[in-house]
């Protein structure tokens, strides 16, 4: 069918749209390629290939149009990569790194925050509970209407009991007391407080005389009732629950920590806690523990913190956010986007003098506030690239040039950050000396029966042992000789001998 007028509007209004992209993406493309570009240089140096900047891994053999991109094919120059190895690097004209937006930093020591946090969740306090046990057997008489989840003070009543064995045990202490012997009122007193009768009750018996025989239990803390098993009319045994009440005045918050971050972990280390039901508002904390077992399901460890609950806003089963507090300890720090993580090793572009750019591979620590600990590879006060580093990092890749290694134990830095090899001469174990006599000398070694050697446990004995023929000219048969070897479990080879007595 024929379009309509507006159907023909909107679609010229879309091939010029495509024209311009297409306009603006070849063109996007030629700015790119420009600064990599360039004209046959003056001393007449030749062009070892093409490349598409693109694609550098593909070569070409002559100049021409990128079958890749809408551009042309930029040479590689012989004497670009003058040297070779760890030594060697990029060259980038200064204009080009400008138009490129390269950015440098520098290396500095600084203060690194933990950058740890974690998630927690606001638990009791297991070391703040309280259990309410019966002290006698008898009836509950009265409760006073409290229910699990309930927020009670300290002294609060829960229940009365009657107690009937109570009755008989005061009638005979009021008559023991009558009789004015101490030592009976004092065996009859204990033997109310036997039976479980408080000493405050025991008090008013001996101020008013009046036998009592109902108690009313009690809350000995503040807090929530976690648990209650009391009920009006029920029969109770002495030492049976009634309640369990769980206090307030300092809670739990359980944080999980990814196992990998465990390690940062440690008692007494301050924390600082937000809640969702407080935005904006910090708490201080402590890590009173981290619990030895990880959970198997999330790979986490639990640390617990103990926060302080005065005026009860924390509720158990409230989310929080824990900020552990770092050690303060300096330490070697670079922006985190310098770093080339590549899976297997951690590489900065480092900037040297003449515009030369090599890659250096550094050993990471922790990383925090878009900062990262350098451990090894890069010293204070040195230049890296803090953005554009990939484009550097593929042209030292089609020159062929290697990362700088991170230097060994036994290496050492030049002041220009190369690593130099460090001399060091073998471990070898001490030598096992003793005494002995020579009863046979060969081309290369020698037959000695030698007394103990109580460094190494060996009894006396006659063996032959290697060594070296230039240590055993002038020696002969019957020799006494002191000699040195190496023991076990390396080969008996006499590394010293020397005859101290003659010959048989």
């Amino acid at each position: 069918m024929n379009p309509s007028p507006s159907m023909k509007v909107l679609l010229g209004a879309g091939a010029a749209l495509v024209v311009l992209a297409g306009a603006g993406g070849y063109g996007l493309a030629r700015l790119t390629a420009k600064p990599a570009m360039s004209q046959a240089p003056a001393d007449g140096r030749k062009a070892l290939y093409w490349y598409d900047p693109m694609v550098p891994a593909q070569h070409f053999d002559k100049p021409g149009k990128s079958p890749f991109m809408d551009m042309q094919l930029v040479p590689k120059y012989a004497g670009e990569a003058e040297t070779s190895g760890p030594a060697a690097g990029v060259r980038i004209d200064p204009s080009a790194a400008q138009n490129l937006g390269f950015r440098l930093a520098t290396v500095e020591e600084g203060v690194l925050s933990s950058g740890l946090t974690a998630t927690g969740i606001v638990d009791f306090n297991q070391r703040d509970v309280a259990v309410v046990q019966a002290r006698s057997g008898g009836f509950v008489q009265r409760v006073y209407g409290r229910a699990p989840g309930d927020v009670i003070a300290a002294g609060a009543p829960l229940a009365d009991l009657l107690v009937p064995e109570w009755g008989g045990a005061q009638a005979e202490y009021l008559a023991v007391r009558r009789t004015g012997d101490a030592a009976l009122v004092a065996a009859a007193r204990q033997r109310l407080r036997l039976l479980g009768m408080p000493d405050g009750a025991i008090a008013s018996l001996d101020r008013d005389g009046r036998p009592r025989t109902t108690i009313t239990v009690t809350a000995p803390l503040g807090g929530v009732i976690s648990k209650l098993d009391v009920r009006a009319g029920m029969t109770v045994a002495m030492g049976q629950t009634l309640a369990e009440i769980n206090g307030l005045s300092k809670v739990w918050v359980t944080a999980a920590v990814p196992e990998a971050q465990a390690g940062q972990l440690r008692p007494g280390q301050g924390v600082g806690v937000t809640l969702a039901a407080y935005p904006g508002e910090a708490l201080r904390g402590t890590v009173q523990a981290v619990l030895p077992q990880a959970q198997g399901d999330s790979r986490t460890l639990q640390a617990r913190i103990e926060l302080a609950n005065r005026d009860g806003r924390l509720k158990p089963g409230m989310f929080a956010t824990i900020a552990f507090d770092a050690a303060a300890r300096t330490a070697l720090l670079v922006p985190s986007e310098a770093v080339i993580r590549t899976g297997t090793r951690n590489v900065v572009m480092l900037a040297a003098d003449g515009g030369r750019y090599r890659a250096v591979e550094v050993r990471t620590g922790r990383e925090a506030g878009g900062r990262t600990e350098i451990l090894a590879g890069l010293s204070s006060g040195q230049r890296i690239i803090a953005s554009g580093q990939f484009l550097i990092d593929s042209e030292a890749s089609l020159a062929g040039l290697q990362v700088q290694p991170l230097p060994s134990s036994s290496s050492q830095m030049s002041p220009d950050g190369m690593t130099m090899a460090k001399p060091m001469a073998p471990a070898r174990p001490a030598l096992a000396e003793a005494t002995g006599r020579i009863e046979q000398v060969a081309k290369d070694g020698v037959t000695l029966s030698h007394g103990p050697v109580p460094a190494i446990g060996w009894p006396a004995m006659t063996m032959t042992f290697r060594a070296d023929p230039m240590l055993l000219r002038g020696l002969k048969v019957g020799d006494q000789v002191q000699f040195a070897f190496d023991p076990p479990p390396a080969d008996p080879v006499i590394r010293r001998i020397a005859k101290i007595g003659g010959g048989a």
